[in-house]
This record gives structure tokens, C-alpha cells and sequence, in this order.
């Protein structure tokens, strides 16, 4: 790129920005602090800028003023902003929002859909980038939108990542390039938030490899074609293939990590309880499978959630409670508030304010009040793993007892 069109373009983002703050877009740039131009040394440099600045002069794209003592008349000093469209068309740019209404376009399709998407066009309209994007990622956000909304008119089923792929793309590798546009409609927030990236594919009901649902305790699990009796330490059946479980388990505990679910079926008390791992956020596919389970319990039969003192583990936790809720069930929280982190004698540490605003969202919205107070009186972030299992009706301190 030439020194000039360097100078003209910073001038040009200076039109554009006074434009987007409704002030006058007649930007001017001082050529006396244009260090592209004072780097200029040789003849035949200066007299190229010279002459690519007078050709935008001559399109009537800038003005330039110069100064009159210098012999020739031919040092700069300052440009400024004539037509904006006419200086766009020089560089063979388009405007902001030219580019916007491109990306607004090619979204229409699936702006009704997905309402973040408009949010998003907004932000760019105002000069803003999301997810460090601009207008010009609009066609990444299409198909994502477009891989979104096949898992959610399928949500009945999980499928392989990469196959998945293939088979909306014909590219094996293209939906996890579009993960960060998944991520922004998948939690409809424009901005980032740090969750991982199997949380995302899980969400929208893919998977690396797949995964089965993994039930631990005693009793019988139906199935769509056979009944199976529920075997130690766990059973790992097709998550679409499970009917219902019959079970004289005193409880229901779902738990978030893999590694968690493994101690927590050889704990104490563990044939006692009906331990569901979640596979960490639970796919579209999980969630009915687990609507079809608590339809076939006892009503009074209690549930609990064991997930991670962290922004992700409270979003898994309200789409859970969200779905027990569906069919009339209120779902508790068990070792997942401070207190009962404090009783177990393990530190956490601080989460950013962010983090924690999040946190206590989500909890709320999980419908846990005095845990989401107890998260601001104090402020903790603990992953489950650092917790030894103990599993929910068995003696323990009362500081553990569940919190509403």
C-alpha cells in the first residue's frame, strides 16, 4: 500500500467516524504529523504522493491546502474530507454503511429467527465490532445460523461434529471455524463469554464423538424396544433410545463432569440415588430424554443439580432447571453454593465481577434466590472436581444441606 493511500484512508475513517457522531463529515487530516509523509526522502517519493493526493483532488474527493511559500506550492499542508462517497469510490471502498446493508441482507433470512442477529447489525451500523467483526464476517454468521437452525428442527437427535459438517458444508473442519458465531446465537450475547467450545457444540446437540447417557443406581431403565436393569458401577445407553427408568432411588442428582460422576457412583450412599452425567451443558436430545425420565418418577421424588461454582456451570444448571420445569419439577442445587463449598474446607477463588453478575443470573434464573445472595455475600468460583463426592440424603453437616 502507497504512503498516500495510507493518509487517505486514515482520512476516510475520520469521515466515517464523524458521520456515525452526526457531526460534520468534512474530516481534515494536518500533513504536518503525517508521519507517511514526513518519512518521504527521496524526489521521486514525494513527487508520487504528490501526484496520487492530486488525482483524489481532482475527482473532487478531497481538498487540499497548500502551503503558497514553498516555491512550487507543492508541500501539503492539510486534506480534507470534499465527498465522502466520491473519496469511497476513489480507495474502491465501500462505506459503513453500505457494507452494513450488505450484512443486513444477506442476514434477512434469519434475522427473524435468531433476534441477536439484529442486535448485531445494529453494533455495526454504530461503528462497533462483535466478536472483534465487522460487517464483513456477515457470511460466517449466516451459516452459522443456518447449522443452528438444523440442530434445533432436529433436536431429537445428536449428531458428529465433523460429519455434520460435511454434510451442511461439504467441509469437515467448517463448523468449528464458525464457533465463535455459534457461541453469539446459541447464548444470544454479543459479546464473548468465555465458554468452551464443546460447551457450544453441545448446546446445538454435536458432539466430537458420540456420547451416550450415562446412568448410575438401581432399578430398570426402559428403552424403546428392551428393558435393562440398571448394572454398577454405570450404564451407557443411546440417549434417543431412553423411554423411562423405574427406580427405588430416594433421589434424582444430575452431575455436570465426567470425572465427578465417576467418584460419585462409588461414593457412599451412591446405590441409593439416581446419578444422570449431562455430558457438561446437556444437548437439545439429553434434555427430552431427561423430560421422558422425570415423567416416569415418582412426583415427589426430589432432584438435584452438581455442576461447577462457575458462569458456565449456573448456565447449565438453569437450562436444566428450565427443562425439569417443562414437565412440573423444581430442580435444587447440591455443593454449588458458597456455603456449601466453605463447609467442605476447599478455597475457591475470586471470580472477575463479570463473571460473577453472570453467575448470579443464572442461578436466579435457575430459580436459586439464596444461593444467587449467598454468590454475592461471597464471591467464589470452584470447579466440582476439587469437591469429594457426597451425595444428597446421606448424614451431613448441615451447612451442605441444599440452598433454595
Amino acid at each position: 500500500m502507497s504512503a498516500a493511500r495510507t493518509v487517505l484512508e486514515r482520512l476516510l475513517r475520520r469521515a466515517e467516524s464523524a458521520r456515525l457522531r452526526g457531526a460534520d463529515e468534512r474530516a481534515s487530516l494536518p500533513m504536518t504529523g503525517a508521519a507517511e509523509y514526513l518519512a518521504l526522502r527521496s524526489l521521486d517519493e514525494l513527487e508520487t504522493f504528490h501526484a496520487e493526493i492530486a488525482l483524489a483532488e481532482r475527482e473532487g474527493a478531497i481538498g487540499v491546502q497548500r502551503e503558497g511559500r514553498s516555491g512550487d506550492g507543492s508541500k501539503l499542508l492539510r486534506l480534507t474530507v470534499a465527498d465522502l462517497p466520491a473519496l469511497a469510490r476513489h480507495l474502491d471502498v465501500h462505506l459503513l454503511d453500505e457494507r452494513v446493508a450488505e450484512a443486513a441482507r444477506r442476514l434477512q433470512t434469519w434475522a427473524a429467527r435468531f433476534p441477536i442477529i439484529a442486535e448485531a447489525v445494529d453494533a455495526w451500523r454504530h461503528g462497533r465490532k462483535v466478536r472483534g467483526g465487522g460487517p464483513e464476517v456477515a457470511g460466517d454468521l449466516a451459516l452459522a445460523a443456518k447449522a443452528v437452525a438444523a440442530r434445533e428442527d432436529d433436536a431429537r437427535h445428536e449428531r458428529i461434529l465433523r460429519r455434520e459438517s460435511v454434510r451442511l458444508f461439504g467441509d469437515s473442519k467448517r463448523l468449528e471455524k464458525l464457533t465463535p458465531w455459534l457461541e453469539l446465537l446459541v447464548t444470544g450475547e454479543l459479546a464473548a463469554t468465555g465458554l468452551s467450545k464443546e460447551y457450544v457444540w453441545s448446546a446445538i446437540g454435536l458432539r466430537r464423538e458420540p456420547q451416550p447417557l450415562l446412568l448410575a443406581g438401581r432399578g430398570t431403565v426402559e428403552l424403546a424396544d428392551a428393558t435393562l436393569p440398571l448394572v454398577h458401577p454405570y450404564l451407557g445407553l443411546p440417549v434417543e433410545s431412553v423411554q423411562s427408568v423405574v427406580t427405588p432411588a430416594h433421589c434424582l442428582l444430575t452431575i455436570e463432569n465426567l470425572a465427578t460422576f465417576h467418584d460419585a457412583t462409588r461414593a457412599v450412599g451412591a446405590e441409593s440415588a439416581l446419578l444422570l452425567y449431562t455430558g457438561g451443558m446437556p444437548s437439545p436430545a439429553w434434555r427430552a430424554a431427561y423430560m421422558r425420565i422425570l415423567r416416569g418418577l415418582p412426583p415427589e421424588l426430589p432432584l438435584y443439580h452438581w455442576g461447577d461454582i462457575d458462569e458456565g456451570g449456573f448456565r447449565i444448571a438453569a437450562v436444566l432447571a428450565s427443562t425439569a420445569q417443562a414437565v412440573g419439577r423444581q430442580l435444587q442445587p447440591w455443593l454449588m453454593s458458597p456455603e456449601m463449598a466453605r463447609a467442605s474446607a476447599v478455597p475457591g477463588t475470586a471470580p472477575p465481577a463479570s463473571s460473577l453478575a453472570a453467575m448470579t443470573v443464572w442461578a436466579e434464573r435457575a430459580g436459586w434466590h439464596t444461593l444467587a445472595e449467598d454468590l454475592r455475600r461471597h464471591p467464589m468460583q470452584l470447579e466440582q472436581e476439587s469437591l469429594d463426592p457426597l451425595l444428597p440424603g446421606l448424614q451431613a453437616p448441615s451447612s451442605v444441606a441444599p440452598g433454595r
